[in-house]
């Protein structure tokens, strides 16, 4: 089941997010659209309120509540009420998916990696963004977990459990980068390649045949 009790009810909240913590924002939309070449055609699964899929020109989503769904189709988007391990489309229909801090939300990661890779053309791929859990803002995510709205009911994980779950689709790792750099010496918003430095760590993986 779909753990969207805390978005139905604070759907707006969640929106204002993104304006109260707009440095963070505007860092994770930097580090995803260094990965998504403008001419190609995707879906957000977990699309939320839109905020990542409207500044990205993304116009199809995936969102199983319906409170934040609606809000996204007042950003432009076509969003489907559905989840992420059933989604409503053909094969081999989109050029890439999207999935941002969505598999700490879904019942089984793998399975929606694996129905990505359905909905995905032969050379298609993913873009996953997440907070890694074993970063510093990861780390104090979990600590308040319980107290959180939003976070109570998530899951958090590694880049390493991430690497792997893919590793058992049909995905392969292709690029890898991370952003957000709190309480160090780096700007916040710098994008880096790899991971175990910043706390949102961006993967892109290629379908593989």
């Amino acid at each position: 089941m779909p753990r969207i009790k805390s978005f139905e009810k604070y759907s707006k909240e969640y929106d204002e997010w993104f304006i109260r913590n707009q440095t963070i924002y505007l860092a994770e939309l930097k580090a995803i659209k260094s990965l998504i070449p403008i001419e190609k055609t995707g879906v957000e699964i977990g699309v939320g309120t839109g905020r990542f899929a409207s500044p990205l020109g993304i116009k199809v989503g995936i969102e199983p509540s319906k409170k934040m769904a609606e809000i996204a189709r007042k950003r432009g988007i076509q969003v489907y009420e559905a989840v992420a391990e059933e989604l409503p489309f053909d094969s081999e229909t989109f050029d890439f998916a999207l999935m941002v801090t969505t598999i700490c939300f879904v019942d089984n990661p793998v399975n929606s990696f694996k129905e990505a890779s359905r909905i995905l053309k032969p050379d298609g791929f993913i873009v996953i963004g997440f907070v890694d859990k074993n970063s510093e803002l990861g780390i104090r995510y979990q600590l308040k977990k319980d107290r959180s709205k939003f976070y109570r009911d998530a899951v958090f994980y590694s880049a390493e459990e991430v690497i792997e779950y893919l590793r058992k689709t049909q995905l392969d790792v292709a690029t890898i980068k991370q952003t957000i750099f709190p309480n160090s010496s780096k700007r916040i918003d710098l994008v880096k390649d790899g991971y175990g430095e910043g706390s949102f760590v961006v993967i892109k993986a290629n379908k593989t045949s």
